[in-house]
């Protein structure tokens, strides 16, 4: 059985699923993922299983490229290698199973600009911030999200990038 991401960064204009069974052609096992990925035109956010996660979405340029602030690096857990990303213009973010040509309910759109990107992921602890939880055990409003997703401008020469399903490293390697 796949192991499907339960999210992903998707570059629009990459795919043509447009319904369940395109969708299966093209997504439905980690082979076809990992070859997605390996084209640039899938990130996975993984960590091996489901759930809903906060996710934070930042382009920058080559002028003024996208970075963590002070308060995600105190509490960032780890970083992915940095993922390919061509894109057309704007970058769809949500779960695998809503990937296609058009952004659908539960998908979020962000601009990015086109061409060839790195992509940087990081994990972060929010609950580790005072006053990440309101009385519910819920984030508060303000809380850090699970992840945040940096996309900057490829570096020229820069060949390799992670094709991995999984966006993160094991711990023991």
């Amino acid at each position: 059985m796949p192991s499907q991401p339960p999210g992903c960064l998707a570059s629009c204009g990459a795919f043509s699923v447009v319904d369940y069974d395109t969708w299966e052609d093209e997504l439905l096992e980690d082979e076809d993922i990992a070859r997605h990925i390996q084209a640039g035109a899938l990130v996975p956010l993984n960590l091996g299983g489901d759930g809903a996660f906060g996710v934070l979405v930042r382009a920058g340029t080559a002028a003024a490229p996208g970075t963590l602030t002070e308060r995600e690096t105190a509490h960032q857990l780890v970083a992915s290698p940095s993922y390919l990303f061509v894109s057309h213009g704007r970058a769809l973010v949500g779960g695998i199973e809503n990937v296609s040509e058009d952004a659908s309910d539960g998908v979020i759109e962000h601009p990015v600009p086109e061409g060839r990107c790195a992509v940087v992921v990081h994990l972060i602890d929010w609950q580790a911030e005072a006053g990440s939880r309101d009385k519910t055990g819920r984030p508060a409003p303000g809380a850090l999200p699970d992840f945040v997703v940096l996309i900057n401008p490829a570096q020229p020469g820069k060949g390799t990038f992670r094709s991995e399903v999984n966006t993160f490293e094991a711990p023991n390697g």
